[in-house]
């Protein structure tokens, strides 16, 4: 009778439990976009600070951008080396700020060049300044260096000795923008997820197994010797051979549980793959001139048929708006060879 009576005061005290214990439901809510209210700076445009207008966007978190991933970067610097390759040195504008002049236009869809002249008004040289500190003045005339450190202060460049090249905006006309804009977001997945494949290798390759030993067959003395064996096999990546003999043991008396797996579900070579293929939407480079490796068997064609054509359509645009330094300066300064993939010099 004891027993019985135990037995139903547990199945009252259970079915009592079961019925405070009710279903509960919840959902983390519909997906929202990062960038769901970056429409509001369409109307602020360039704010106005001191005597400049600041740009719409971060210049210095472009400049941190561009070596965020290296199917954005480049796409850059192959744009650069060809204008640069054939560009015909002036005495005015060296092969080397020319260089300086057309980075900061791909990068920041901004670049500026500033006549230095001598005493009689001679120009004598033409220098590249820094887009990401350039500043356009309130009266659009007038432009400023600013930067700000512990022996520099902003200043303003002479009036008219600026020549402002820039990527038309839709939304203000004081600044230009770069136009892989949209590749942004994909570009800094890109680099999150190589930084966290990084330091999953890094700690998985320090992390190894758990050895999980449940066999009551195993004395104190076999447990430290296979400890001591486990704890020779030092260093990250390197593994022994261990041979263990338990002739009571069970099937499932001693498990490997391993911490690296290498199925971690992030998807890193598809995330690695779709932004990459964003990021070479929006520079428009063919893939075979960035020394990317194609994934058919028919590989991505005649890569001098590529060059011909990309040099065409995106290269001798940028050539026609550079070229604009010569209506401004009146003189013909900027001059571009042929572009040609055979070697002429002997």
């Amino acid at each position: 009778m004891g027993k019985s009576k135990k037995n139903r005061a547990a199945a009252t005290k259970q079915i009592q439990l079961k019925s405070q214990t009710t279903a509960e439901a919840f959902s983390f809510g519909d997906p929202v976009p990062v960038l769901d209210r970056r429409e509001l700076l369409d109307y602020v445009e360039c704010v106005q600070m001191d005597r400049w207008y600041e740009p719409p966007v971060s210049f210095d978190g472009l400049a941190r951008t561009f070596r965020a991933a290296v199917h954005h970067s480049s796409p850059i610097a192959v744009k650069c080396n060809i204008l640069t390759s054939t560009y015909i040195p002036h005495p005015l504008l060296s092969q080397q700020a020319f260089s300086r002049f057309v980075q900061d236009y791909l990068v920041f869809g901004n670049a500026y060049l500033e006549k230095r002249t001598n005493r009689f008004g001679e120009v004598i040289a033409l220098e590249p300044a820094l887009a990401k500190y350039t500043r356009r003045g309130l009266d659009l005339d007038t432009y400023w260096f600013v930067q700000y450190g512990m022996t520099t202060q902003p200043y303003q460049f002479t009036k008219g000795s600026i020549f402002h090249l820039m990527e038309p905006d839709i939304n203000q006309e004081i600044y230009g923008l770069p136009g892989y804009l949209s590749a942004i977001p994909s570009a800094l997945l890109n680099e999150s997820a190589t930084l966290f494949r990084r330091k999953y290798y890094i700690n998985g390759s320090h992390a190894g197994f758990i050895m999980y030993m449940t066999d009551a067959a195993q004395n104190q003395e076999d447990v430290n010797n296979l400890r001591n064996a486990m704890k020779s096999a030092k260093g990250p990546g390197n593994f022994r051979n261990l041979f263990m003999y338990s002739p009571n043991g069970k099937k499932d008396g001693l498990q490997i549980i391993p911490l690296s797996e290498v199925a971690a579900k992030d998807e890193f070579l598809n995330i690695k793959n779709v932004s990459r293929d964003d990021m070479m939407a929006a520079h428009r480079v063919p893939p075979q001139m960035m020394g990317i490796m194609p994934n058919n068997v028919g590989g991505f064609g005649d890569v001098e048929k590529a060059s011909r054509v990309f040099v065409r359509n995106e290269l001798m645009p940028l050539q026609k708006r550079i070229a604009e330094i010569n209506e401004w300066l009146d003189e013909e300064v900027v001059k571009f060879e042929y572009y040609g993939l055979e070697n002429n010099q002997s």
